[in-house]
């Protein structure tokens, strides 16, 4: 609800003083005036006592009332107070005895005493208008905007303890700059020095109140919140401060309703089920505890149990709630008090209070009854506790009542500190120097005759005598914000006490200001475990809030991180990601290296394929030791021997370039792998094309007039072998110069992983070089083939043509595996295509001849190398 327009107090003034001015009416010349009108007064009545300077005080002793409806036929009844405030009558007692305290100081004001007027308002609008109006004029028939000319001086108002009510008493006293001074009053518009130019409080303004609900509410987690506010100016500012504070903060509010004042039954039934409905937990209290009491009649009746109350000042520490009927759904509430301050001797001051010895006291007597549960002869009256059959005799003894629990020193050190404001001030005022005064040319005001706006400007530059807080006035009339917060915890026999577990400073440092002692928070059924009230579970660690849509933002969903992110913190709003080198460990709560991954020696693969690369590139070198040894033999002369040593030297070379590609991608063995790789294959395969092509030149050049003579000579074989390397070469250097492979770090291919290879700078120009040894092959093998038929014993022929397909198979089965893998199998399946193609080639060329040269000894002879059978006739082919 949005809080009113006090911008009109003419409206404001007629429309509540209405029932309490009074109307025009003839007077008569019988009466020995002069024909005309005057205003009708009415009678008001307090309690006071005299001195040289007034204090007036406005308390709401009573917190319940009974009023007729208002007809507009008649004048309206007076209401009738009922239900006394046992706690309440401390206030007026503090008052007294702060002026008491005053008064018995001779050097506090020398010649001076004070005295009170004091006036119960019953928390109605009427009677605290009533209650001013009778201080400012002087005498009980009350006529606005008139004093009574031989009345003492009222110095300041103390009151009212409502912000509703002191709203309008502040509008009509600032008129006239009367000071006044609340002790209960918190409603943040009163800090506005245009509107309400003299008024002052000892009490904080709402706006740090709401400020320390709210952090409350956080530091105990619930976000979930609903609030319950009096429908006046305290409960919805209030409320309204704390909504905004719990919606800076990320809260949200679960319902928020009003306890109608206008309703007799303040809307409890409704409140009561809109609890009992609600999944919030925590419930924030706004109101007067007056207003609170329906409420919670209708929560017991109703049983509504499960949930925990959040108080605001109004009623946090109120003793009529710590009785047995309350404490199953009051146990464990927490909130905000009034500061409790030290008042030296006044409890002993409260015990010695008798009603044969409070003379002029009219509520002395019905706090006997209320203490004692008694009531006296004669005197009726409407009691908060029920079924009392009791005469009060007046021996009852004080001293049997537990005045350390009935005592507040909250509320009360507010009412004592106003009234030493208002003393300090005229002590200040008193003690004025002629000529050094704050008034016009120097001058000072008479104590005995002084102005309201006067002493008006004491209060303003005083500072408070509590040591304890050091509370002082600041330009908006408000002082040090400073509350303790009160736990309600229920002992042994169902009574609730309030136990005082943290407090809140104002002055304290940023982040300091809300102080909590946990381990002294004691819940419903004794529990230390804090509630919770949340609408969404929290979000554990690794995952975030997703809102869900069409609600609040309290009410979300819980979503995993994605790869590569994490989330620290509970109830986390988003994911964040890892650095790039880093990756989530299992829970998704922090960042931890990524492992490294590349074909290892130690790994079992990388192991497996150096052990077979070694383990191969020795069996080209034994067979070249065989070759030498048996070089005279005819098949070794038959297959051109000084061919076959190149080509096996190559071919151990090729086994060993496979090593190349495992271990540790480092920019030499990126630059060297591919280039060994490519080199040792094309001399390879240029020694296998040569061979084929010396047979085929061979065969043709024992024709008559053949010109392939020439050809077939050993230098040409060199040179054709020299030139098919050299464009592999000339390939790999312009690799190298324009786009040279590198070392990189792969974090893309794997989650949580950096696999280290070798980027390849120039995928055409692996391919290319790729693609001139598969030329190489091709022509190898089209040449091998077609000369595999010609007549011959030993045409070596035929097992190139066979090393040759097992070569090509190698690498066309290598290009498809190798654009499918990635990291280190793709330096694997290199690595393996190398070692297969290399053995295809050792074991169809070679090991043929190994065998006839080991095995078949009868085979090895230049005979059956010529010929096989009669007629045939072969001519040694120099291979």
């Amino acid at each position: 609800m949005p809080t009113r327009n006090f911008t009109q107090p003419l409206i404001w003034l007629g429309a509540v003083v209405h029932p309490l001015f009074c109307y025009l009416m003839p007077v008569t010349a019988a009466q020995g005036t002069v024909p005309g009108c005057q205003l009708q007064a009415i009678k008001a009545s307090g309690f006071s006592r005299d001195g040289d300077i007034l204090i007036g005080g406005i308390f709401w002793v009573h917190f319940s009332t009974m009023q007729r409806d208002i007809t507009f036929r008649e004048i309206p009844e007076p209401a009738t107070c009922q239900t006394f405030g046992l706690q309440n009558y401390q206030w007026i007692r503090a008052m007294m005895f702060a002026i008491e305290e005053i008064n018995s100081d001779p050097a506090f004001l020398p010649n001076i005493t004070l005295g009170f007027k004091i006036y119960d308002s019953c928390m109605l609008l009427q009677r605290s208008l009533t209650g001013t109006l009778w201080n400012l004029s002087g005498q009980e028939g009350l006529l606005p905007n008139y004093q009574h000319q031989k009345s003492l001086p009222t110095a300041a108002i103390i009151g009212d303890s409502g912000s509703t009510r002191s709203i309008l008493l502040a509008r009509i006293l600032g008129l006239y700059r009367y000071p006044q001074i609340s002790y209960h009053s918190t409603s943040p518009i009163l800090s506005d020095r245009m509107q309400f130019p003299s008024f002052f409080r000892t009490i904080p303004s709402d706006d740090f109140q709401s400020d320390g609900l709210a952090q409350l509410l956080i530091h105990f987690g619930w976000t979930w919140v609903g609030i319950l506010a009096a429908d006046d100016d305290y409960g919805q500012q209030g409320s309204q401060l704390v909504q905004k504070e719990l919606i800076k903060a990320g809260s949200c509010v679960a319902f928020a309703e009003n306890i109608l004042l206008s309703r007799s039954d303040k809307n409890a039934f409704h409140i009561a089920q809109v609890i009992k409905n609600s999944t919030a937990k925590a419930i924030v209290a706004f109101s007067s505890i007056a207003y609170m009491i329906p409420v919670l009649d209708e929560l017991v009746r109703q049983n509504v149990t499960g949930n925990f109350l959040i108080a605001s000042e109004a009623w946090s520490t109120y003793s009529l709630l710590s009785i047995d009927k309350y404490s199953e759904i009051l146990a464990g509430t927490i909130g905000f008090a009034i500061h409790s301050g030290e008042m030296v001797g006044f409890q002993e001051y409260f015990t010695r209070i008798h009603p044969y010895t409070s003379p002029g006291d009219t509520f002395v007597k019905k706090f006997w009854e209320e203490a004692f549960a008694c009531q006296w002869l004669g005197h009726q009256q409407f009691h908060a506790s029920n079924n009392i059959s009791k005469t009060c005799t007046g021996t009852e003894n004080m001293g049997s009542l537990p005045l350390h629990s009935m005592i507040d020193f909250r509320t009360t050190y507010n009412i004592y500190s106003a009234v030493y404001a208002t003393a300090l001030s005229l002590r200040d005022l008193r003690m004025c120097v002629e000529g050094a005064g704050p008034f016009l040319h120097g001058s000072c005001a008479n104590i005995s005759d002084f102005r309201p706006w006067q002493l008006l400007h004491y209060i303003k530059n005083m500072r408070l005598r509590s040591e304890d807080t050091g509370t002082f006035f600041d330009k908006h009339g408000n002082p040090r914000a400073l509350y303790d917060i009160v736990n309600w915890q229920a002992d042994s026999e169902g009574t609730i006490r309030h136990v005082k577990v943290g407090s809140y400073d104002s002055n304290a440092a940023p982040g300091k200001t809300l102080t909590i002692n946990d381990s002294a928070v004691l819940w419903a059924s004794g529990s230390t475990e804090v509630p919770v009230s949340v609408c969404s579970p929290s979000c554990p660690i690794g995952f975030r809030k997703a809102t869900s849509p069409g609600k609040p933002i309290c009410c979300y969903q819980c979503v995993a991180c994605l790869l590569g992110e994490i989330a620290n913190q509970t109830d986390s709003i988003e994911c964040y990601k890892c650095p790039w080198d880093q990756w989530p460990n299992d829970k998704r709560e922090r960042c931890i290296p990524k492992f490294t991954d590349f074909l290892t020696y130690k790994g079992t693969f990388g192991s497996i394929l150096a052990a077979i690369s070694i383990f191969s590139s020795v069996i080209p070198l034994i067979i070249l030791g065989l070759f030498i040894h048996y070089k005279d033999t005819p098949i070794i002369k038959a297959s051109n021997a000084n061919l076959s040593y190149l080509l096996l030297l190559s071919l151990n070379l090729c086994f060993l370039s496979s090593l190349a590609f495992i271990g540790y991608p480092t920019l030499e063995k990126c630059l060297v792998r591919q280039v060994a790789f490519g080199l040792t294959f094309a001399l390879c395969i240029s020694c296998i094309l040569a061979k084929t092509t010396m047979v085929v030149i061979a065969f043709n050049a024992t024709k008559p007039n053949s010109d392939l003579r020439r050809w077939a000579r050993p230098k040409c074989a060199y040179l054709f072998i020299s030139v098919c390397t050299l464009i592999q070469a000339v390939l790999c250097v312009a690799w190298l110069k324009f786009s040279p492979p590198f070392p990189a770090n792969n974090t893309h291919t794997w989650p949580g992983m950096i696999i280290a290879e070798c980027n390849e700078g120039s995928p055409i120009a692996f391919w290319c070089m790729l693609g001139y040894l598969g030329l190489l092959a091709t022509i190898s093998f089209i040449v091998a083939f077609l000369a595999r038929n010609l007549p011959d014993s030993f045409n070596e022929a035929k097992y190139i043509t066979f090393s040759m397909i097992a070569f090509l198979t190698v690498w066309l089965s290598f290009i498809p595996a190798y654009l499918s893998t990635r990291g280190k199998y793709m330096a694997g399946m290199e690595s393996f295509a190398i070692l297969s193609s290399s053995s295809s080639l050792v074991s169809c060329i070679f090991f043929p001849k190994c065998y006839t040269i080991l095995f078949r000894s009868d085979m090895n002879t230049k005979e059956y190398l010529m010929g096989r059978g009669a007629g045939q006739s072969t001519k040694v082919k120099r291979m």
